[in-house]
């Protein structure tokens, strides 16, 4: 039993050191904040690993604990911002997706979302209609089979934040998975936002 108590010790000072150097660096990537938590705390060798999801809560903790009274409003102008950019985007069917919608994000974290397009060039001629200048990159999903794939993800600013629309073709309907609990990604439309934002008022 006490060798039990200290795995789950370990397991859980990791999964708030892990939470920590999130919220410090201002990065989203799980396995690299557990490989950093376990360098710190000498458990390099551990097999007490903390899966994503117990990270994921850990930060929750860390946040209502260490930033409960900036969090929160940060949290609802990024939604606010969201639902600009849901409305700006409303020919593209956008879903909100990531920390921002499950409440983890902060000032560093980029608005993601997800849009539903003809064409991967269509998002770019759109963008520069209206003159919003945009970096192009990949980002690579975990979809199910655990298969991976590569989509285009254009980057701009938007009032304060970063934003990261991620194109998907109309007609080829994919769900990617969470990277926090490997289940279908949570995606909200622009009505669902609006009434999260409405309740949190």
């Amino acid at each position: 039993m006490r060798g039990s108590s200290k795995e789950k010790q370990m397991r859980i000072r990791l999964a708030q050191e892990a939470a920590r150097i999130l919220v410090e660096s201002g990065g989203q990537d799980f396995l690299n904040a557990k490989k950093k938590a376990a360098l710190r705390l000498g458990a390099v060798d551990t097999r007490n690993m903390p899966s994503n999801t117990e990270i994921e809560q850990a930060l929750i903790e860390y946040q209502r604990l260490f930033r409960g009274s900036t969090q929160p409003q940060i949290l609802q102008a990024l939604r606010s911002e969201a639902l600009r950019a849901m409305d700006f985007f409303a020919e593209y069917n956008p879903k909100l997706v990531g920390p921002v919608l499950q409440g983890t994000a902060d000032e560093h974290t980029p608005i993601s979302l997800h849009i539903f397009a003809a064409s991967v060039e269509e998002i770019g001629f759109f963008l520069m209609r209206y003159q919003i200048p945009y970096q192009i990159q990949d980002k690579r999903l975990h979809l199910a089979g655990d298969t991976h794939e590569t989509y285009p993800s254009y980057r701009f600013i938007a009032g304060q934040f970063q934003m990261e629309v991620i194109v998907f073709l109309t007609g080829k309907p994919v769900t990617p998975l969470s990277p926090v609990d490997g289940k279908p990604m949570r995606r909200i439309g622009a009505a669902e936002l609006k009434e999260l934002l409405e309740a949190e008022d």
